[in-house]
């Protein structure tokens, strides 16, 4: 794996578990202030997840490049 591909596939990673990290502990306020949305979150801490989503995608990536690197998944063998 290039470092370009690389790059391409920690983004798409971090991207995907952001979605999936987003809901947690997302509950909305019991009575919303005036002018805001009754589903938004009270307190969505942001930052904590993307904290969260960077520790997540490190591993998933980490994982792939082993197994792309050991060579036990070979799409050039694939094709061939």
């Amino acid at each position: 794996m290039g470092w370009a591909s690389g790059i391409a596939l920690y983004v798409i990673i971090w991207w995907t578990v952001i979605f999936t990290v987003l809901p947690w502990g997302a509950t909305p306020p019991a009575e919303p202030g005036r002018g805001h949305a009754t589903s938004a979150p009270e307190r969505p801490r942001i930052a904590f997840k993307a904290l969260i989503t960077t520790g997540i995608a490190s591993v998933i990536w980490l994982a792939i490049y082993l197994i792309v690197r050991a060579d036990i998944i070979s799409f050039r063998r694939m094709v061939q």
